[in-house]
Parts: C-alpha cells; structure tokens; sequence
C-alpha cells in the first residue's frame, strides 16, 4: 500500500469525474455485513448526483495517489429524503438545526489507519463552516446477533461513534429499502440513528 494517501474535501460540479469510482467503492464495500447490499451502478449514479447538485452537501475521498479508496458523504438534513427526516420531524427537531453524515465507504485495505476518524473530522468541519446547526447525525442498520451472514468476527463500530461524541438516539428509527445478497427483492431494513450536539 503507498504511503501517498490524501484526504480531499469535494462539492458540486468538482465531484463529477469521481461519480464512476465510487459507485463502484460504494457497491463492494457495501456488500460486506451489516449492510449486505446488492447495489447497481445505475442506482448509485443517480444516488451520488444529490451531491452534485446540492451546493452544500460535501465528499470527503481519501486518495492514493490519484485512486480512490474510500469516500464520506454528508449534507444538510433539510436536502434528504422524507424517511430520513420524519424521524425528526416528529420528536420536535428543526430540521435546519440537522447536518446529516450519510455515510462512510473505505477499501479494507486501508482500514485502521485513521481515516475514519479523518472522514468525521472533515465533515464536521464542513458543518461547522456552513454554520447554524446544533446537531450532527447519521444512522445504521440494525441486524439480528443471530444473523446467518454475522462474521464472527464482526466488531460493530459503536465504541468508536461514541469516542467521537455520538450517542445512540433509539427514539430516533427509520427504515429504508434495499436488496440483500441473494434476495429477489428489496426489504425494509431498520436504521437507528446516532446524534452529536
């Protein structure tokens, strides 16, 4: 692996030369537990145009050299989508006070090197410079321990979220739709969110 890794905050039209690769990072890693998604190229193209095309949403890529191997997606939760907003709407947020971390996508290769923590970083910097909100957030799939497809290895992330200031907000679920691997169809997923003041 090349020591020549770089962090890189992109937003609107800057991001488009990238779209293809990651919708391709976005597709393999996603494949992993607890997400198991099986993504098409169509549809993450047509996903990562929101990002383009909302002046205040950002992408944050790590590089090396020239190749990306992971990305962080967040905007301002006003822009998303109604599911991910009616949690909030109905336990009394404004939704101008929310900065929403959509997500995070990194090469195993590349894991454990503190990109992770660069990617929370960038993002929360990005919020602070646009100004005005009082919360960041994001949310995550909740699967069953007894999962067939749970590595058994698998370590959820919740200590690191915490040790970033995140806590677990259960009053605050959404469910979103997908396919898993080896499934005919899409499902509904619950997804409980996570919030920083």
């Amino acid at each position: 692996m090349s020591n020549n890794i770089s962090i890189k905050r992109c937003s609107g039209d800057e991001l488009a030369n990238y779209i293809p690769e990651l919708a391709r990072l976005r597709i393999e890693v996603f494949r992993d537990f607890p997400y198991l998604y099986d993504g098409s190229y169509d549809y993450e193209k047509t996903y990562l145009q929101t990002y383009i095309d909302t002046p205040e949403a950002v992408i944050i890529l790590a590089l090396d050299g020239d190749k990306v191997v992971g990305a962080s997606t967040a905007l301002p939760m006003r822009y998303e989508t109604e599911s991910l907003k009616q949690p909030f709407i109905e336990q009394g947020y404004n939704l101008d006070d929310v900065f929403y971390c959509s997500e995070s996508v990194l090469n195993k290769s590349y894991r454990g090197l503190g990109i992770g923590v660069k990617f929370f970083e960038q993002r929360e910097a990005h919020a602070a410079e646009l100004g005005g909100f009082k919360y960041i957030t994001f949310c995550c799939v909740e699967r069953p321990l007894d999962h067939p497809r749970r590595p058994t290895d698998y370590v959820p992330l919740d200590q690191f979220w915490n040790k970033r200031g995140y806590v677990k907000h259960p009053e605050l679920k959404t469910t979103y739709l997908w396919k898993d691997l080896d499934d005919n169809e899409e499902t509904p997923k619950p997804m409980t969110f996570w919030l920083k003041a």
